[in-house]
């Protein structure tokens, strides 16, 4: 399906540009995460830090993440779309210069909490409402999976790009340090932020909100459906946050041994599987609708992630992380679309932000406590956490919201 299909044909040549601005920002963005999600444990390492002090910034960087998106997402309705997107760029680029340049722990700790690093290696953040908001005014709403599904799909692709972009820290390090090269990575982040601003600052007046007096509040009727929505994701992400990247990452180093550019390697591989996958959820969400594909492509993923805990040996690890991926995102476009379908167009900033800020708070609480089960053990543990309330989490949607349809699938 081509963009201008997508988009419904009718809507413009400026609403193509747009989403064409979104989705280049996307990936821009995803390839830094990418990268940054496997520099991190590395740089703080490198500083002497345990995995105690690497969870807590972890932890750190997630929470900082959601307030800035929780506060702009309610502000969203009185505020211009674009001006959004220049503010959370602007974070970008100045996360980036501090990673780079700071060194002492609670210093770092700051620059986590107020930036806008995403170590989670998914699409939360302060661009998230703003970024959903636009994708979904300049879609109709039948193609609207689609377009998360490329969304998410080049957000993926690049975040994969940026692991394996990481091996310049084995390659290079000989000619120039390891903290050189780390450092010089973390500048490229911030870099790649102004990038973003770049892009952001051109978007068309169609992605605003028709003039006249804004909404009274943020959310409206479909108050009800968002926060219902909220606390089940909080419980996946909690679950999700044991096994952010850069702890997988921890834990592919101490259990198996593995060195950083075959890791990177790992996760090329697995975030390659999983935005492979992401395009398939759109002939599945169309048959079965976005609920089921939301549940049933993500059960399976979570037993195979359990039983990466209990693998004896690096590939076979791998392998099962691998099968996992080819299903865990499926969820993805289809969340999204389902959430942008089931409220009103002007709630659909405050909906993005409120539905995916209780999931980053909830996962900068998990790193913590996954941190302090690898200080004890190498076993995974947090796999089979992670695996567990995932579970739950599938189940209790299920129940909650098979019949909440959007009016698309008739609801």
């Amino acid at each position: 399906m081509t963009l201008a299909r997508a988009l419904g044909g009718g809507r413009g040549i400026a609403a193509v540009d747009d989403a064409r601005r979104v989705l280049l920002a996307r990936a821009l963005r995803g390839f830094a995460d990418g990268s940054a999600a496997i520099l991190l444990p590395v740089h703080l390492s490198a500083l002497g830090f345990e995995a105690f002090a690497v969870g807590a910034i972890t932890a750190a960087t997630l929470l900082g993440s959601s307030l800035l998106t929780l506060g702009l997402g309610l502000v969203a309705h009185r505020m211009s779309r674009r001006r959004g997107l220049v503010v959370a760029s602007l974070l970008m680029a100045g996360t980036g210069a501090g990673f780079a340049l700071v060194e002492g722990f609670w210093p770092l700790l700051l620059v986590a909490l107020f930036g806008t690093l995403n170590p989670a290696g998914g699409d939360a953040g302060p661009f998230l409402p703003f970024e959903h908001t636009v994708l979904a005014q300049t879609t109709n709403g039948g193609a609207r999976t689609a377009m998360f599904a490329r969304y998410s799909f080049l957000g993926t692709m690049a975040a994969a790009l940026g692991a394996l972009s990481t091996g310049a820290v084995d390659w290079l390090a000989p000619l120039f340090g390891q903290g050189a090269v780390v450092q010089a990575l973390f500048l490229l982040y911030g870099a790649l932020g102004l990038t973003n601003l770049l892009l952001y600052r051109d978007l068309s007046p169609a992605t605003e909100l028709p003039a006249g007096e804004p909404p009274p509040a943020p959310l409206g009727p479909s108050r009800r459906r968002v926060y219902g929505l909220a606390a089940l994701f909080s419980l996946d992400a909690f679950g999700g946050g044991f096994v952010v990247q850069s702890l997988l990452a921890l834990w592919l180093f101490e259990r198996f041994g593995m060195e950083v550019a075959t890791a990177g390697m790992v996760f090329f591989a697995t975030q390659t599987c999983g935005a492979l996958s992401l395009f398939v959820a759109v002939p599945i969400a169309r048959r079965i609708g976005l609920v089921n594909t939301m549940v049933f492509t993500h059960l399976p993923s979570n037993l195979f992630l359990i039983a990466a805990a209990f693998a004896p040996g690096a590939w076979s690890a791998v392998a099962l992380l691998m099968l996992r991926s080819l299903l865990s995102q499926m969820d993805v476009p289809a969340r999204s679309a389902y959430v942008m379908a089931i409220v009103e167009p002007a709630e659909r900033p405050a909906a993005a932000s409120v539905t995916n800020v209780p999931r980053g708070l909830a996962s900068s609480v998990s790193p913590l406590i996954a941190g302090w089960m690898l200080t004890l053990s190498a076993f995974g543990w947090p796999l089979v956490v992670a695996g567990a309330l995932k579970l739950i989490y599938d189940l209790a949607l299920l129940r909650g919201f098979a019949r909440v349809r959007p009016p698309e699938e008739g609801g």
